[in-house]
């Protein structure tokens, strides 16, 4: 089993797998599933540090995706979400995401709340394009961010 496990994180670490591998997870954190795509980001940085500015994008493109698929779930959702439209929570959290609008998608990178709101913005039926930009621009500020303190307090290679 161990063999195993390390043949394919040896397969995993090459460049051309790497980058799908990253997308791949990239995209399902962006997903309500409970994962965080950073780890793969950092690993594939410091294993192939040249690859920087494209593992960014990779990441940034897959996460995105994610936040796309939120949003059109959400979409889909609106009439289940409709039984509870009467609570004050809920009637605050939608007031305060109607008066943002996409903006509000920028928020996307937080952890626990940033994929829901993704799609809540779907469910609102706020604009697919702009919500896609400001999640995009979001996301890509978190993943330079995150990368940026890393490899601040990890050094080494790259």
């Amino acid at each position: 089993m161990e063999a195993w496990l390390q043949a394919a994180m040896a397969w995993l670490a090459l460049p051309q797998f790497g980058l799908s591998t990253l997308f791949l997870v990239s995209f399902l954190s962006a997903t309500l599933l409970p994962m965080g795509s950073e780890p793969a980001l950092f690993g594939l940085l410091k294993l192939n540090p040249d690859l920087f500015w494209v593992a960014i994008l990779v990441a940034t493109a897959g996460n995105t995706l994610g936040g796309m698929l939120d949003w059109w779930l959400g979409y889909g959702t609106h009439q289940v979400v409709d039984k509870w439209k009467h609570s004050s929570v809920h009637v605050r959290a939608l007031d305060w995401l109607e008066r943002l609008g996409p903006k509000a998608c920028l928020l996307s990178w937080l952890p626990l709340v940033g994929d829901p709101l993704c799609a809540v913005a779907g469910w609102l039926k706020l604009p697919f394009w702009p919500c896609t930009f400001y999640m995009m621009v979001g996301k890509f500020l978190r993943y330079l961010t995150m990368t940026w303190v890393l490899l601040q307090f990890f050094p080494g290679q790259i």
